[in-house]
This record gives structure tokens, sequence and C-alpha cells, in this order.
């Protein structure tokens, strides 16, 4: 064991709310404006013609049918086929996704930092730990371990050092846990739903990528690409994450730090 430095970000305040503004902005940016054509079911020739002064078979008031839009024919508009509206068949719809709608949530930048601050201090508390993870009471947090776990390329070396700092209880409970996905997300590349479990939080592109990635729920992120999701998936603070020596320094860069043991 030895002496190392903290970012000042561990003894921030957890604000749950926050964080789950900073979450759903992220979630939000992912999301594609979708909408059909404006002239979608309206490219035919019809229209509606209410003067009562036209002949009988060219008008759609007072001829006993229902005033609505018809399309042209060979005998009169009254003959016509109802189109042109969302009850009619081949109609537009009625009230139909818009692409210009704009569904992005934004927050201030100061918020999202705090926002992040709070779900990396809210990786301490063990009480918000816990209520999220399979932990044992041999575990302080936060789990901090030298740079060579970085250069890990096996699945069986890695689950061995996951055994030996007490996490690998909550691994096996996340692939206890992978279930079949109920409804169309089957059939879209989203067959299975995977319990979140351990974040691995590096200092740069390591090997440990290839080791963590046949670990169900298992996360591995550079610690300049963190973010509030990666942190509190779920919108739920409290992950349990592994910080490799120069990954955890690499959040004093951001400024401030304080020394720990």
């Amino acid at each position: 064991m030895k002496e190392i430095s903290i970012s000042k970000a561990f003894d921030s305040d957890v604000d749950a709310g926050l964080i789950k503004r900073a979450v759903l902005s992220i979630r939000s940016m992912a999301l594609q404006p979708k909408g059909p054509s404006a002239i979608a079911g309206r490219t035919n020739t019809a229209n509606y013609r209410g003067r009562r002064s036209l002949p009988a078979s060219e008008r759609g008031i007072n001829v006993g049918h229902a005033r609505l839009p018809r399309l042209n024919n060979r005998r009169g508009r009254l003959y016509g086929r109802v189109a042109g509206i969302p009850r009619a068949v081949g109609g537009p719809r009625a009230h139909p996704p818009k692409p210009e709608k704009n569904l992005k949530e934004r927050i201030n930048k100061k918020e999202k930092k705090a926002a992040l601050n709070s779900a990396i201090a809210a990786s301490i508390r063990l009480d918000l730990v816990g209520a999220r993870h399979v932990v044992t009471k041999e575990i302080t947090l936060p789990i901090i371990i030298e740079d060579k776990f970085e250069e890990m390329d096996k699945t069986k070396e890695l689950k061995v050092v996951l055994k030996i700092l007490n996490v690998l209880i909550d691994v096996d409970n996340a692939k206890e846990k992978v279930r079949r996905r109920a409804g169309k997300g089957k059939m879209r590349g989203r067959k299975k739903k995977i319990k979140k479990s351990i974040l691995i939080v590096t200092g740069k592109n390591s090997k440990v990528f290839k080791a963590a990635r046949n670990l169900s729920g298992v996360d591995v992120c550079v610690s300049r690409n963190l973010n509030t999701e990666l942190l509190a998936p779920g919108c739920v603070p409290g992950r349990l994450i592994i910080w490799s020596e120069s990954g955890i320094k690499a959040l004093d860069e951001k400024g401030g730090a304080k020394n720990a043991n």
C-alpha cells in the first residue's frame, strides 16, 4: 500500500437530481429525428368544393354525402373516392412525429461538470454502491490498482485479480441476471438485457479492454472519456469502479487533489 493523490471530485456532494439531468441529456443526443414527408398521403387530386351554386355532381354540400375532399374522376366529383385526409384509405397520419422536432436535452457546462463530480463522489459511498452492486465487507472504496493491471490481455488473468479485489462476485451476479428481452427489440439487435457490473477506468487505451470484453456487464473506459452515464447507469448513482493508478491521476489534471492512503 502506498500514498497517492486523488481528485477533489471525490469530496463533492451527491446530487441525484443533477445526475439524472446529465444522464438524460447524454441519452437525448443519441435520438434521431424521424417523421413522414409533409406531403405523404396528399399527393392526389382530392379537394372539397362547397359552393351551393355548383351542379350537384360537382359540389360536396347538400347532396346527401359526407362533406369531404374527393378525387377527380371521369364522372362528377360527387362520385369520386374520399382521399387526402387521415380517416381515408391511404391518407396521411393524423398527428405524425415531426422530423423538425428538437429532441436534444441541453445542460449547462458547469452543471454537466458538477454532475460528473457528483457521480464520482457517489462511487465511494458504500451505501449507494451496495444498493446496486453485490459487495462484501472486505471492500474499501475507492479501489485503486497499479498500472500493471492495464496490461492484462487474458480474461482468465483478469478474473483472478477481480477475485483478489473481492469484486468478482458482482460480475458473476450480473452474468446470472442476463435475460431475454420482451418485445420487438429482439428483432433489432437487442436480444438480451444485461445487468451493469463494475467499471474499469484506465489512463490510456490498453490491453485490459480486450480482457474485459467477455465479462457480462463490465465496462472499460479511459479516464478522459468518463461521463455521467457510465458512472450512473440508469440515472442511479453509486457504480462500483476499479481505478488504475494513472486513471485516477488523470482526474487531477482537471484541477484539485488531496492526499489519501
